[in-house]
């Protein structure tokens, strides 16, 4: 579990101290290829939060989220579409569901705990 959240703060530390820039033309492809990646992320996290945790299933959903997003907005931008949008809002739904379910068993897990305290004194 450590792994993913470790890539992503090296990631970040990479993002923040390089002079690596982005050109304007990719901007669309990367923000949805960063949020297939959160999505995928925060899908992993959840899942071995619910013990049902898989790294096949990880790489190969973490792969295939981000060669879709990244297909939309190609596509889009040759239909002269903003296609991306509609996988901004796919993403940004699943992301937002799933950090809800991650929010909601700490809760539990951490409520249990108090619960189990508390009849055992």
């Amino acid at each position: 579990m450590w792994l993913p959240i470790l890539g992503l703060l090296i990631g970040i530390f990479l993002g923040l101290f390089t002079e690596f820039r982005i050109p304007d033309a990719y901007s669309s492809y990367l923000s949805i290829a960063v949020l297939a990646a959160l999505d995928t992320l925060f899908g992993g996290v959840r899942a071995h939060l619910e013990n049902v945790f898989n790294e096949k299933v990880f790489l190969t959903g973490f792969f295939t989220n981000i060669a879709l997003a990244a297909g939309l907005a190609f596509l889009g931008v040759h239909l002269g579409v903003d296609l991306y949008l509609a996988a901004v809002f796919a993403f940004g739904v699943r992301l937002f569901h799933n950090i809800a379910l991650i929010r909601r068993i700490l809760l539990d897990s951490w409520f249990s705990k108090g619960k189990d305290r508390k009849e055992t004194q």
